[in-house]
């Protein structure tokens, strides 16, 4: 009996190993399913408009394709850019003033939020490019003036 209890005790610690690796499996993976997710609630508490916005959208980068917004006419003046997204890895924020490259900010994918400060020295068009090579994944972002 007494060689017996080492063997049990190896094949206990194999099957709590086991055991250990598949209920941490599951907290490794998105919590939001991006392809079946709900935009509009998910922006809705990951970052809700601002009456001031000047510029914001959200939506799904599903297969690494860029996403392009434009503001005409947006007025000189310092800025603050808000991005969040879901899904795993990062996504790209290019700021544009009238083709001229302002800020190239990223965002982390785990639901925080990550503001970048910018200024617009004259009024003119805006665009904001938004893309990643982590698809797919979900993001919301606002451009509202700084305060």
């Amino acid at each position: 009996m007494a060689e017996r209890f080492p063997a049990m005790l190896r094949a206990l610690s194999g099957a709590a190993v086991v055991a250990c690796i598949l209920l941490v499996l599951p907290a490794c993976s998105s919590v939001v399913s991006i392809e079946n997710a709900d935009v509009p609630a998910w922006k809705a508490t990951a970052l809700p408009s601002a009456s001031d916005s000047v510029l914001e959208d959200a939506g799904k980068i599903l297969n690494r394709d860029r996403i392009i917004r434009e503001a005409a006419n947006v007025p000189a003046g310092r800025y603050s850019l808000t991005a969040t997204c879901e899904g795993g890895g990062k996504a790209f924020f290019e700021v544009s003033l009238d083709g001229r490259l302002l800020v190239d900010a990223g965002a982390a994918c785990n639901g925080s939020r990550e503001t970048t400060k910018l200024t617009v020295d004259t009024a003119g068009a805006l665009e904001i490019s938004t893309s990643s090579v982590d698809a797919p994944l979900i993001y919301a972002y606002q451009l509202v003036p700084a305060k």
